[in-house]
């Protein structure tokens, strides 16, 4: 079977390329805007042709360059566009020109004429207005949709995050699997769920002492007694009244249920966020030590490998993680592409 070519819009850190170059593709070009999370790709994928700028400024023309693939089209074309807009957790106004970014990567589907576009992003896109523009672009422009809201454990991800997943496969490509996407998969790529403490006890063996994500979030002493009165398997409902936000006790049951909350090790954890270390944002409370997780740990629930370079201030590397395509996740995405692309190299051989 040939190798695949590959090119990554809205790149973030690169969890999605190193997924796909793990299920086997050669990711010729990426476009990535944040600065800190373009010279993290960078200093990871160095060998990739990547535009540090703004997807709009960018000529899809030139995307590839002289990595132009023999054939002149590129096999897959991976799009995440910023999911914050679509996302539950949105709060107040909401940012319809970073939002319209969805309709843009059809510029580059003119432009390169992939074989296959994978859309990545929250459920809420689902939902949006935009899905269905985008949709009848891509259908008029002779691409076949299947969609799914798949979970990243499903995939081996020891983290719970529902994504919603499009595949657009170009009508020359001979495809008529009816069944769930997941169902392509090879036999030997790993289902089976993962836990909290698979992933943590993963990290133990290979962490190195002077890894400068091995940090966590510095607290005020008062948030320190707070973390330390949460019981294993606990949260904010779990705290002694002096330990209790004012806050917190005019909210129902149901709000900010997940707030200073501890991840268990016997289940999954929880969707890392842009704020995945810190305490008050969620359940991100290390399972048994009185701190929230550290970088790396976040980092390893979204399966980048323990040596993985991130690049900037504490907090562009937590948005960085948060933001990612779980690596794992984004390597069952490109082998069940490159399933696809196998039943045409089988058709055309």
């Amino acid at each position: 079977m040939p190798t695949y070519s590959a090119a990554d819009l809205f790149a973030g850190a690169g969890g999605a390329t190193r997924g796909l170059r793990d299920a086997g593709f050669q990711v010729l070009a990426a476009v990535e805007n944040d600065s800190e999370a373009a010279e993290t790709y960078r200093r990871n994928h160095p060998r990739v042709r990547l535009f540090a700028e703004d997807v709009r400024t960018v000529d899809p023309w030139k995307l590839l360059g002289e990595a132009t693939p023999p054939s002149g089209q590129v096999d897959l074309l991976k799009a995440c566009p910023p999911c914050q807009g679509f996302s539950t957790l949105a709060k107040g106004l909401v940012d319809e020109r970073r939002n319209d970014l969805v309709l843009d990567t059809f510029r580059f589907v003119e432009a390169l004429q992939p074989r296959i576009v994978l859309l990545e992003n929250v459920p809420g896109l689902a939902r949006d207005r935009r899905f269905p523009d985008l949709s009848r672009l891509l259908t008029s422009a002779g691409y076949r949709l299947k969609v799914s809201t798949l979970d990243a454990v499903t995939f081996g991800v020891p983290q719970r995050r529902k994504r919603f997943i499009c595949f657009a496969i170009r009508e020359d490509v001979p495809f008529s699997f009816k069944g769930e996407l997941v169902e392509l998969l090879p036999r030997n790529f790993r289902t089976s769920p993962r836990t909290a403490g698979h992933a943590l006890a993963h990290l133990a063996r290979h962490s190195r002492p002077e890894d400068s994500l091995n940090v966590h979030r510095k607290s005020s002493a008062t948030v320190e007694a707070r973390i330390a009165a949460i019981p294993v398997g606990g949260n904010r409902f779990d705290l002694p009244e002096e330990h209790q936000l004012d806050c917190h006790k005019r909210l129902t049951a149901r709000n900010a249920a997940s707030s200073y909350g501890r991840i268990k090790l016997e289940e999954p954890a929880p969707t890392m966020t842009t704020r995945c270390t810190t305490p008050a944002c969620g359940t991100f409370i290390h399972p048994t030590k009185n701190r929230g997780l550290t970088l790396r740990e976040a980092a390893t629930f979204q399966t980048f490998p323990v040596n993985y370079k991130f690049f900037g201030s504490y907090g562009s590397i937590e948005r960085q993680i948060g933001n990612a395509v779980p690596v794992r996740m984004a390597k069952g995405l490109g082998l069940i592409a490159a399933a696809i692309l196998n039943e045409s190299f089988s058709c055309d051989a």
